[in-house]
């Protein structure tokens, strides 16, 4: 089988958009954070070598972004897409981080309980603060370096919350200690959020408002003198800036990655898609494997078990772009929350289909919900438009799912699930995918199962 070569920006450029939606912000937010933060650092001089890992680092500031979101759902009774897009607008003086709190928590609750969730807050803010950032952070550049990439781009996305006065998160270090990346990719990330919300001059506004307490002053000069030029502002805001910053990635070439690296890459996403909910850690390794062992009782040779494997890892990557609120939800979802539910099988086909080698995978992610009979979603496909891989992919994820804790129940036994997939065999899944799994899981211990299905990543 010929081996795949693609180039890195390619994929980074995609993938990034999952980590725009599980910010909340608008699609190619991290596309243009880069855009920005290359012109700074092309302002100020960067060798090309370096240039190159900001470029990465701006790619994948948010990488870590996930690991946090039920916990902002649990601390502040909302949904976290809103809170996180609406608290990057919030510039850390005392009167602002109160009306957002006092605006953003448990609007949805009963008043009892929202009083004692700001009560929380206002008690605990700066500790709940640093550990959430905190949390980001450390995911974040564990799956940095995952994804092979230098401890400079991995140190760029640790320290991304720190100040240049010393008043940020996690550890509070200011100045030059904080590396110039992460200098710049903060910097970048504001600019790119006001110019959304207000144009070039209210980001250039709050840069300057910024410079000495959030950015370092050499830096907001060095934005300023690129913001000068009005065919910067022209190109940011254009159709055509995913093609122009993956066009114009730094270096002498071009990053290549091959189909052992593309196997790292959707594992260090997998890792980013567990995060999003304490009851599918582990849950992407789980469906990969459950779907190895099917495709290999199934007979099917090396090359497309590893296709199935990369797409069994990434078929979720749409949950990026729900709220926790629904994700976790303990109680039956109501109809608007069901839709927002749904959504996430589109939005992994439209995240996958932009890299041409999970192309494929594309079309895995947008149907693993659906069913033979046409009762499944988003398309309501019947059997002879479902294609066998998603099949497989289909069984295996609903056997995890199964075996699994959910908000809404305990995990079922083994047998049990296997007996609830035969029922549904025929409508729901393919009884040859079925009987795959039931032969591969009698060859393995229901020990050795029972521990997979409860291990987590």
């Amino acid at each position: 089988m010929k081996t795949i070569q693609i180039r890195l920006a390619e994929i980074i450029e995609a993938l990034s958009k999952a980590l725009d939606m599980t910010e909340g912000q608008p699609p190619g937010h991290c596309i243009r954070a880069c855009f920005i933060g290359t012109h700074i650092g092309q302002e100020i001089g960067i060798p090309d070598t370096e240039l190159q890992e900001l470029y990465y680092t701006l790619l994948l500031k948010d990488l870590g972004c996930s690991s946090n979101a039920a916990r902002i759902c649990e601390l502040y009774l909302t949904d976290d897409l809103s809170f996180k897009r609406d608290f990057k607008l919030v510039d850390g003086s005392l009167s602002q981080v109160l009306r957002f709190v006092l605006g953003h928590t448990g609007l949805q609750a009963d008043l009892a309980r929202r009083f004692r969730s700001i009560l929380n807050i206002m008690q605990n803010g700066g500790e709940i603060v640093t550990n959430l950032i905190q949390t980001r952070c450390q995911r974040g550049a564990e799956i940095v370096r995952q994804m092979r990439f230098s401890e400079a781009v991995a140190a760029g996305v640790l320290n991304l919350d720190e100040h240049w006065n010393g008043g940020g998160r996690p550890l509070g270090i200011g100045g030059e200690a904080i590396p110039l990346f992460s200098r710049i990719a903060l910097l970048s990330q504001v600019a790119d959020i006001f110019q959304m919300s207000g144009g070039p001059t209210a980001a250039i506004t709050e840069v300057r408002k910024r410079a000495g307490t959030w950015f370092d002053p050499a830096l907001a000069a060095a934005f300023e003198r690129v913001a000068a030029d009005p065919t910067f502002w022209e190109t940011l805001r254009s159709d055509v800036l995913e093609t122009v910053v993956l066009e114009s990635e730094p270096g002498r070439e071009a990053i290549m990655a091959d189909d052992d690296y593309l196997d790292d890459i959707a594992a260090a996403f997998a890792r980013v898609i567990d995060a999003k909910s304490p009851y599918t850690s582990g849950h992407s390794d789980r469906v990969a494997l459950f779907t190895d062992m099917i495709a290999e009782e199934m007979g099917i040779d090396a090359g497309n078990r590893r296709f199935l494997r990369r797409a069994a890892l990434l078929h979720d990557i749409g949950k990026l772009g729900v709220s926790n609120s629904v994700l976790d939800k303990p109680g039956k979802l109501d109809d608007q929350e069901w839709q927002a539910m749904k959504r996430h099988a589109a939005f992994s086909e439209e995240i996958l289909s932009h890299i041409g080698a999970f192309a494929d995978a594309a079309r895995i992610g947008g149907a693993h919900h659906e069913r033979l009979d046409g009762t499944g979603y988003p398309r309501g496909l019947m059997a002879d438009e479902i294609p066998m891989e998603v099949r497989i992919v289909t069984t295996a994820d609903v056997f995890d799912a199964l075996t699994a804790d959910r908000p809404y129940r305990s995990a079922i036994p083994i047998t049990k699930a296997i007996a609830i997939l035969w029922e549904d065999a025929g409508r729901s899944h393919d009884p040859i995918c079925v009987e795959a799994l039931e032969r591969a899981i009698a060859r393995t211990s229901l020990r050795q199962v029972t521990e997979i299905t409860h291990s987590a990543a």
